[in-house]
């Protein structure tokens, strides 16, 4: 299996793959309406997006946004079905934390879906805050100080 993972500032081919995968998980698998998921055009374009791709084909995704001077808000992270359990989402998190000193920013930030949230603290993210709901599912606040 041969694992390459890409990033993209804004709209293009890594975009599309990585909407491709969001569409799958979150609006197939989840149940999320397709307004919820597409509910920011402008954070589309400014966003940092991230594809792993295996084989050639897209696999897993995530987006990053700087929202606050140094802090990358992580969002929209998905892994196709067929590729869960094989590391994608930590090598995800990885190449972020490895673009993350470029880009001068020392804090990741993210709202984990509550079955997720063993996941991020495998990570070495830690929650803050009261649980929340978008899209009708249960989130908390998480982050990681970088170093």
């Amino acid at each position: 299996m041969r694992i390459e993972i890409k990033h993209q500032l804004g709209l293009g081919v890594i975009h599309d793959d990585a909407l491709n995968i969001r569409k799958t998980v979150f609006v197939g698998e989840q149940g999320v309406a397709l307004t919820d998921e597409m509910n920011n055009p402008l954070a589309e374009k400014k966003a940092l997006h991230i594809v792993a791709y295996v084989n050639g084909q897209p696999a897993a995704t995530a987006r990053v946004l700087e929202e606050n001077p140094g802090i990358w808000h992580v969002q929209r992270v998905a892994t196709l079905h067929a590729m869960r359990g094989q590391g994608l989402g930590s090598q995800l998190f990885d190449y972020i934390e490895s673009l993350a000193p470029f880009y001068h920013i020392h804090m990741l930030d993210l709202g984990a879906q509550i079955q997720a949230r063993k996941f991020y603290e495998q990570l070495k993210f830690h929650t803050y805050g009261s649980e929340f709901s978008e899209a009708g599912i249960t989130h908390i606040g998480m982050k990681k100080e970088l170093k």
